[in-house]
C-alpha cells in the first residue's frame, strides 16, 4: 500500500491545506499498518471500531471510549471494525500555527525545555467531548461564510476545556507540538522497534527513509545487515520469554513472525533446539 498523505487525500487537488479541517472518516473493512504521512496535528474522535497508531518510538491503542490527539509526522495506522460494523472516526485537523496562536493567547506556563517525548495524548470521552463532537456535525452542515470562524472558536473552546481538565501535562504536550525539537535519532528508532512485529520497510518508513536508504544507514550504524540483526535480537528475546514460562504460540506474532511454524524453524536454526524443548 502506498503512503497516504493526510489530510491532502481528503481535499480537492487544487485546494490548499487549511489551518483547521473537519472530516468524517468511514470504512467497511479493516486496514492494518497503513503508512500515513500526517501533515497536520490531529484530534481523532473514534465513534465506532478500534484504532492503533505506531510512531517511531511509541504507540497508542484507542477505543470508542477515548479520543486521541496525534502529533503530525509519519506513523503506521491500524483501524479495525468491531462486530462487523462500520468504522467511523470524526477527525479534527489543526496546524502548528493555529496552536501557536492559541498558546500565545491562553498558555499559562513559561517557555520551558521540559517537553514531553510522546507523539500522542489520550482523552477520556466524557459528556463534554461527546457534545463537542455533535457540535462539529452542526458546523459541517453550515453553508454560512461564518462556519470557519465558528470552527476556530470551537477549536479554542476544546483546548481550553482540556487545559482545565488535564492542566500542565496537557499544555506541555501542546508546546511539544510547536517546538523545534530534533526528531528521534535513527539508532533510537531502530532500537525502540527491534522487538516489535514491524517489518523492515515499516521501520524504514518511521525513519522517513526508503528501504534501500534505510539499509545503507543501518549497515553504517550497526556494521551488520538489518535482517540478521533484527532476527538475532528477536530470537534472543523469544528465548528469554520461553525461559520465563510463556508458550511459543503466545510470543511468535509479537516478535515479527507471521506463523508459528516459521518461528519454530528460525528458533531451532539459531539455537539448535526447538521452542517447545525450552
Amino acid at each position: 500500500m502506498r503512503n497516504q498523505n493526510i489530510p491532502e487525500i481528503f481535499l480537492n487537488e487544487a485546494e490548499p491545506i487549511p489551518n483547521l479541517l473537519i472530516h468524517d472518516f468511514k470504512m467497511t473493512s479493516d486496514v492494518v499498518k497503513s503508512k500515513v504521512n500526517l501533515n497536520l496535528h490531529l484530534f481523532s474522535f473514534l465513534q465506532s471500531g478500534s484504532k492503533q497508531v505506531h510512531f517511531s518510538d511509541n504507540s497508542v491503542a484507542v477505543n470508542p471510549d477515548q479520543s486521541v490527539l496525534l502529533k503530525k509526522g509519519n506513523c503506521l495506522m491500524t483501524e479495525l471494525l468491531m462486530d462487523d460494523q462500520i468504522y467511523f472516526c470524526k477527525l479534527l485537523f489543526f496546524s502548528s500555527q493555529s496552536l501557536h496562536d492559541f498558546l500565545s493567547k491562553h498558555g499559562k506556563l513559561e517557555r520551558t525545555n521540559t517537553l514531553t517525548t510522546d507523539d500522542y495524548f489520550t482523552i477520556k470521552n466524557d459528556t463534554y467531548i461527546n457534545t463537542f463532537v455533535d457540535s462539529l456535525n452542526a458546523i459541517q452542515k453550515m453553508k454560512s461564510k461564518f462556519a470557519s470562524d465558528l470552527l476556530q472558536v470551537k477549536f479554542e473552546e476544546l483546548l481550553l476545556y482540556l487545559l482545565s481538565l488535564y492542566g500542565n501535562s496537557f499544555e506541555l504536550f501542546l508546546r511539544t507540538l510547536v517546538s523545534n525539537k530534533e526528531e528521534s535519532s535513527f539508532k533510537t528508532i531502530v532500537e525502540t522497534n527491534s522487538l516489535s512485529n514491524l517489518k523492515l520497510e515499516e521501520i524504514a518508513f518511521l525513519c522517513n527513509m526508503s528501504l534501500s536508504t534505510f539499509k545503507r544507514y543501518f549497515i553504517k550504524e550497526f556494521n551488520e545487515s538489518p535482517g540478521k540483526w533484527l532476527k538475532e535480537k528477536r530470537l534472543n528475546r523469544a528465548k528469554e520469554l520461553l525461559v520465563e514460562g510463556l508458550k511459543p504460540s503466545e510470543i511468535y506474532y509479537d516478535l515479527g513472525y507471521n506463523n508459528l511454524s516459521n518461528f519454530s524453524i528460525a528458533f531451532k536454526k539459531q539455537f539448535e533446539i526447538s521452542p517447545k524443548e525450552i
